[in-house]
């Protein structure tokens, strides 16, 4: 088998997807915008909300981006930026699992910012 060398265009798209799966993930001073309607959609047809509705998923994730929306500044910036991580891998982001993610670092001891 002879190697041959990757198409220009190919090339780059590989080198951009490298770079920016080490960019740095910041944490701003308010929580991130996540796609609510459509991460439910998604998570309802993928078998991960079980018994869970469209409409149940969207309130639950509203309810959770609202009380961070109250607590954001709270929240240390490593941990911010450790959990929009954390909850980003998949694909479909959640404010549910945002929150739960930044309360277990929290802790017991209350640690915060």
């Amino acid at each position: 088998m002879r190697w041959r060398p990757l198409p220009c265009s190919l090339a780059l798209a590989i080198s951009l997807l490298m770079l920016s799966a080490l960019a740095p993930v910041r944490a701003a001073d308010a929580p991130p915008r996540f796609d609510i309607r459509r991460n439910c959609q998604l998570e309802i047809s993928g078998g991960a909300g079980i018994g869970e509705t469209l409409e149940s998923c969207i309130r639950d994730e509203q309810q959770a981006r609202d009380e961070l929306a109250g607590q954001w500044s709270a929240f240390t910036p490593a941990d911010r930026t450790s959990c929009i991580r954390e909850t980003s891998i998949d694909g479909t982001p959640s404010y549910v699992e945002l929150q739960t993610c930044l309360e277990m670092l929290e802790g017991p001891s209350g640690r915060r910012k």
